[in-house]
């Protein structure tokens, strides 16, 4: 049963041991495993708290409804 647990002990080890001589491998895998777990539970989170998503910005310009009328007056003859 030693065997089973022992890939977990040689890592927790590692980490300890790099949390005291180099910190910033230790808080890079701290944070390479954080990020992963954010994606999955941020988006519950928001929507519980009642986020709602922004309006999409328009891609084209809106024209009027009314008929079209042809410039005068500004030398497009």
């Amino acid at each position: 049963m030693a065997a089973l647990f022992s890939p977990f002990r040689t890592t927790y080890r590692y980490l300890q041991r790099q949390a005291h001589e180099s910190p910033v491998i230790f808080y890079s895998c701290v944070l390479g495993a954080i990020g992963p777990l954010l994606v999955i539970t941020v988006p519950p989170v928001r929507k519980s708290m009642g986020w709602k998503p922004a309006d999409r910005v328009p891609t084209t310009y809106p024209l009027p409804t009314r008929p079209r009328r042809p410039v005068q007056g500004y030398e497009d003859e």
